[in-house]
């Protein structure tokens, strides 16, 4: 469902509320907007968004003790291998890459659970909901991905709620790196590494439409820099 973006000064400033409300430190007046007035926005596919999730579970289960086997039968069985980036694949396949690094992929899948309506809030003083686990494939069971679809019944997010966020999270995501580079206490029990997550997946899951906006990344092209 593609909708007309919302007022991108009136987001920002709700943004800029939140930030102060939670002691951080507000960018610059020349910190850029996400959108323009006139874009529009939607979210990418409830199967697509579905289909990540999956992978990035799988992913955290290879993390913590699943055989690479196993993970790969699962993928192949659910017809998710073309969802996979070279990357993850050949974490799967032979862990190799940065273990770090995909396990702080929690807080995406978080994010993403978010978005389809899995997750009833995205605080960002609050670490990932320890239930979220229920809400996610139950691989050691064997349930499938089509099984787990049909379970959890999505509900997606309106995208100007999705976008919104998305805003919210571009700010803290440079709030968050201010204050611990001045080393000083964060809000909450999040840290700037689990915001970032939030904001890739965020980032991924929001499409925006407009003339200064390019084709949708894939999610190891979002770029995280600004």
């Amino acid at each position: 469902m593609r909708v007309p973006a919302p007022d991108p000064r009136a987001v920002r400033e709700a943004s800029l509320d939140e930030l102060s409300r939670l002691g951080l430190p507000l960018p610059p007046p020349q910190f850029p907007l996400v959108w323009e007035p006139g874009d529009e926005i939607e979210l990418r596919s409830t199967p697509e968004i579905e289909a990540r999730i999956a992978v990035l579970h799988v992913i955290l289960a290879r993390c913590f003790g699943m055989p690479a086997q196993a993970a790969m039968s699962w993928l192949l069985e659910s017809h998710l291998v073309e969802m996979v980036t070279p990357p993850e694949w050949q974490f799967v396949m032979g862990g190799k890459g940065d273990h770090r690094s995909f396990v702080l992929h929690h807080d995406a899948l978080f994010s993403l659970a978010w978005v389809l309506g899995l997750a009833k809030e995205l605080d960002p003083t609050v670490p990932v909901d320890e239930r979220l686990v229920e809400r996610m494939p139950n691989l050691v069971a064997g349930e499938t991905f089509g099984q787990w679809r049909a379970r959890i019944l999505a509900a997606p997010q309106h995208p100007a709620d999705a976008a919104a966020l998305l805003d919210l999270h571009y700010c803290l995501d440079w709030a968050y790196l201010e204050v611990e580079e001045a080393g000083l206490a964060l809000p909450g029990l999040v840290d700037a590494n689990a915001i970032g997550q939030r904001r890739w997946a965020l980032e991924w899951a929001v499409v925006l439409r407009g003339p200064y906006h390019d084709e949708p990344p894939g999610w190891e092209e979002v770029d995280l820099s600004t």
